[in-house]
């Protein structure tokens, strides 16, 4: 274990060292390129931040204004029958939105039911089997310019679906 942390402490330090040093063998300015690169990391944050709000506002509306839970009642069930826990959908439902939000929600499913319940493990599951589509598709997709993008929201939305059905599946098999 001791060997681990070692590695995981130098690694990066060692790399900056390895990428100046090839910097500075090739005669590449490498601190002019790194302001460089900062100023346009500020610029494209800058860009990005208008269909971040949005992102935002939309994700508060949706929690607060009860329709969530408004759907989770009306789809219990038929999730009873299938075999699926109703608590996990508000989690199946934001993370495709937004990853922070769906973190959140597998923070409370795991204080609520305890990391090595079913819950739990189904969360962390989850978590780890889908993507935040529709927040990769406003954010980047946006701030790049590029408008039709049915193709991407249809393959993003259908991967995180299988990851949801996956995780679901898995957990039950290996932990039910």
């Amino acid at each position: 274990m001791g060997i681990i942390t070692m590695i995981s402490t130098w690694i990066i330090p060692c790399f900056i060292l390895c990428v100046l040093l090839i910097a500075t063998w090739k005669k590449i300015p490498a601190y002019e390129l790194f302001v460089e690169g900062g100023k346009e990391g500020v610029k494209m944050a800058f860009s990005l931040l208008p269909f971040l709000v949005g992102m935002i506002v939309s994700i508060s509306i949706l929690r607060s204004s009860g329709a969530l839970e408004a759907f989770i009642n009306l789809s219990t069930p038929l999730l009873a029958i299938v075999g699926i826990p109703p608590d996990i959908i508000p989690l199946a439902l934001v993370r495709p939105i937004s990853g922070t939000a769906a973190l959140g929600m597998t923070t409370e499913l795991i204080e609520t039911h305890g990391p090595d319940s079913f819950m739990g493990r189904l969360a962390s599951t989850m978590q780890g089997s889908t993507d935040t589509t529709l927040y990769i598709i406003t954010i980047y997709f946006g701030a790049v310019g590029i408008r039709k993008m049915g193709y991407a929201l249809k393959v993003g939305l259908l991967a995180d679906l299988i990851g949801i059905i996956a995780s679901i599946i898995v957990v039950t098999i290996v932990f039910g």
